[in-house]
């Protein structure tokens, strides 16, 4: 059940229901083992097209909805999945329609049934969003989710880490809105917004971030600041580097590492490889001078990613091996990997908060050694992220929280609340 810990979003239920009761309502279950039981309540509504709507949350965890992006009543029986995130449900009403009893797989297999709680037996989570929904249109047939907390002041603008919706801020939103007028926008290909075919091109830093110019267009926001969670950074960064007449300043949530700064002291393999893969398919694609030229490219840049793979080599010798993947399918979150890009100046007022050194959690699927190893690259990793960004973006600001978790906007918010005040309340009008 570990995918809980970044996994948020709107559960869209497909088909029509065959089942004859109203499913509409909270139902709640345990799944898991031991102490790696989690509490977890699905939270269904009924759908504009006639089916049903909801949100899954694992309350012990963090309040943030769990993807799925399929779901089936057939009879008595229910299913619902989803592929990106390895999640797979499938179980049966009881007879008299109170409690679904079923399987579900992910990163194992666990035995959960949802039952409809009583006003006793209820868990206390708040799972409503107090805000209006809209959709802005960014291109053609692609729309995105836009919420907006209300509040009065200057525009704040919340964009989500990967896989998240702008949901996950639903909780952090109500403590903004007594200074600021507060937005938040689920990226194309998660949530409600639109999906279009996952390739490199339609989820590349640069086209996310002109989704986000779309809808402070759209929404005649006069230079907002925005405020990003995890791969978020790369929006961020998109718009700050082409756009800095379009925003009042930047806040990176734990998210100005490499693919929203690359710092050409410091390297980076993974974008290295990224911007090489595209050299390739240049070499492939081109004739005659372009060839030469595209040939020409490649052994320049050839020697420097070989060192740089080669010190990753190290880097990463002792860490413990992750799980066989299932799939090979590239579904959103592969193609924003795939369409990052590199930038260097971001000139504008900026606020970037680390968690420095994170805290990892008990991370139970490792070992003593492979805990420890963990810890130490991610430690270091972030460390050299902070130093370089510092060093390489004169108008940053950087905070260090330490033994924050990526999510530093929940796990210190007091702390993150402080700080964005203080730099928010500097900026020029």
């Amino acid at each position: 059940m570990k995918r809980v810990l970044c996994a948020i979003s709107l559960l869209i239920l497909l088909g029509s229901p065959l089942w004859a009761q109203d499913i509409s309502g909270d139902w709640q279950g345990t799944g898991g083992t031991g102490n790696e039981r989690q509490r977890i309540i699905l939270h269904v509504e009924k759908a504009d097209d006639g089916g049903w709507r909801a949100m899954l949350y694992a309350i012990d965890i963090q309040p943030d909805g769990i993807p799925i992006t399929t779901m089936t009543q057939q009879g008595s029986t229910v299913a619902f999945s989803n592929p990106t995130l390895k999640i797979s449900y499938k179980g049966a009403f009881s007879a008299d329609g109170t409690s679904i009893a079923g399987k579900m797989t992910w990163d194992g297999t666990a035995q959960i049934t949802f039952v409809r709680p009583t006003k006793e037996t209820a868990w206390p989570h708040d799972i409503h969003c107090l805000c209006s929904v809209s959709f802005v249109s960014v291109g053609p047939g692609v729309k995105l989710e836009v919420l907006d907390w209300g509040g009065t002041g200057r525009p704040l603008v919340l964009l989500a880490g990967l896989g998240d919706t702008a949901h996950a801020f639903d909780a952090f939103a109500a403590k903004l809105i007594s200074k600021y007028h507060v937005y938040g926008i689920t990226r194309r290909g998660f949530g409600e917004s639109s999906s279009p075919t996952a390739t490199e091109a339609n989820y590349s830093a640069d086209r996310l971030g002109d989704d986000v110019l779309a809808v402070i267009d759209a929404l005649h926001l006069v230079r907002p600041v925005l405020a990003g969670h995890s791969i978020a950074g790369e929006e961020l960064s998109s718009v700050g580097s082409r756009h800095s007449e379009k925003i009042a300043g930047l806040i990176y949530l734990d998210a100005a590492y490499e693919y929203a700064f690359y710092d050409h002291a410091q390297q980076d393999a993974d974008l290295d490889a990224v911007e090489m893969r595209k050299k390739l398919a240049d070499f492939i694609d081109e004739e005659g001078s372009d060839k030469r030229k595209a040939v020409s490219e490649l052994l320049q840049q050839l020697p420097q990613l070989e060192k740089e793979l080669q010190a990753q080599q190290i880097e990463l010798a002792n860490l413990p091996s992750d799980p066989p993947e299932i799939s090979n399918e590239i579904g959103p979150a592969e193609a924003i990997m795939l369409g990052q890009e590199k930038y260097t100046k971001i000139p504008c007022p900026i606020l970037a908060i680390f968690a420095d050194p994170h805290n990892l959690g008990p991370m139970p699927e490792y070992n003593a050694a492979g805990r420890a190893a963990m810890v130490k690259y991610m430690a270091d990793h972030t460390t050299a992220n902070s130093k370089a960004f510092e060093t390489g973006v004169p108008t940053a600001h950087v905070v260090r929280i330490p033994n924050a978790d990526h999510y530093v906007f929940q796990s210190n918010e007091a702390d993150v609340l402080r700080e964005m005040s203080a730099f928010i309340a500097k900026l020029p009008n």
